[in-house]
């Protein structure tokens, strides 16, 4: 794994993101962004959007934070998770796209059984990753993220900090930035070749160059 260098001041963002009521989630990632090739204004944005969306879905049902993942990178957003109905299907996107500061929004929810969303949901409050073991046909999507998130940290030249991925129904969702293409095709290859992954559909964008 590779770091870039990064002139922003991480303190800054770490309170700007304990700000936001006190989400350990955005809390951690916003420390991890003192090795993102990603400006600290846009850091701090990103946190806010996706706190905001938490927010809004927890105030609809606590437990859709079970049910819907948000990735936010430079204002672009991706949601992606599991819902039994297009009604709140609908209503839940609606709500994520409140924001003003989205950019691009990219849903990546699917609708499946209300036993299926119940099984996806205990599978995201314990978060085993130790078992691939899942829901009929499916293997376990935290397995799978686990097992995507091993191969980007011991690959060299990738910077795997600077990418966002989900499993659903081990259909993979990844967000971010490459330095270049080849970064780009070697990160997708390594997800690709991870054991349970039918498709890939990746919003990774390749950094402009800004000599030229």
């Amino acid at each position: 794994m590779k770091f870039p260098a990064n002139s922003f001041l991480v303190l800054g963002l770490f309170f700007a993101a304990a700000s936001l009521g006190g989400c350990t989630t955005v809390v951690v990632e916003t420390a991890q962004a003192a090795f993102e090739d990603r400006k600290s204004e846009n850091q701090i944005i990103d946190a806010k959007i996706k706190a905001g969306i938490v927010e809004r879905l927890a105030k609809r049902d606590k437990k859709l934070i079970f049910d819907i993942s948000t990735d936010v990178w430079n204002q672009r957003t991706m949601v992606t998770g599991t819902l039994d109905s297009l009604e709140e299907k609908n209503a839940v996107v609606a709500l994520a796209k409140k924001d003003k500061r989205i950019k691009s929004f990219y849903d990546n929810i699917q609708i499946v059984t209300p036993q299926l969303r119940e099984q996806r949901r205990k599978d995201s409050e314990t978060k085993n990753t130790s078992s691939k073991s899942g829901f009929g046909q499916f293997l376990n999507d935290f397995w799978i993220e686990a097992k995507i998130k091993a191969k980007l940290l011991t690959a060299s030249d990738v910077t795997s900090i600077n990418y966002r991925w989900r499993s659903v129904l081990n259909n993979i969702y990844v967000i971010g930035q490459s330095p270049d293409s080849k970064e780009l095709s070697k990160v997708l290859g390594l997800i690709r070749s991870t054991e349970g992954v039918k498709q890939i559909k990746h919003y990774i964008r390749i950094k402009p160059n800004m000599s030229s």
